[in-house]
């Protein structure tokens, strides 16, 4: 019986480090997260916060690489998503200094997509350019010759992370 008793305390004792080892230790329960660098954009008159992840233009990942400081993937494959699995992004080539990219379709509405095929949004000589929030301003001055918009094909993966009414 002796013998019984020790070699259950030496079972215990071998056994002990690998239950400590197979403990997670304290805080690692939790969910890691990470850090991304955000833009501010417009999607219906309202600010939001998006991330740019990859494109399927080398350049275009270059270039917002170097922008955000922070790797964007080149994905040549993002350029074969169908067209109903796209929503849009203008961005602007002129105009206002702090002209940022304006969204369609934000999260919760028909149309969200992360994947956003690039519009480059070109304002008219002579045209005195203003900050234009929204898709229907876009489209507005556009039809008024104040502006033109110039469908580039390029996909980029931008997630919102912060818009109106949620946040990720």
């Amino acid at each position: 019986m002796n013998h019984g008793k020790i070699s259950l305390v030496l079972l215990g004792a071998l056994l002990l480090p690998l239950f400590i080892a197979c403990t997670p230790a304290k805080g690692m329960d939790e969910m890691p997260t990470a850090a991304l660098p955000v833009n501010k954009a417009f999607a219906n008159g309202k600010e939001i916060y998006f991330v740019h992840l990859e494109s399927s233009d080398e350049n275009v990942a270059k270039q917002l690489t170097d922008m955000m400081d922070s790797p964007v993937f080149y994905v040549p494959s993002l350029a074969k998503a169908p067209a109903e699995a796209l929503a849009n992004v203008y961005s602007f080539r002129n105009g206002v200094e702090r002209q940022v990219s304006v969204f369609d379709n934000p999260p919760g509405m028909d149309g969200y997509s992360p994947l956003r095929l690039l519009n480059i949004v070109v304002w008219a000589d002579g045209v005195k350019a203003r900050e234009l929030k929204s898709v229907a301003e876009i489209l507005s001055a556009r039809d008024k010759g104040d502006l033109a918009i110039k469908p580039t094909g390029i996909v980029v993966n931008m997630p919102f992370v912060v818009w109106d009414g949620g946040m990720r």
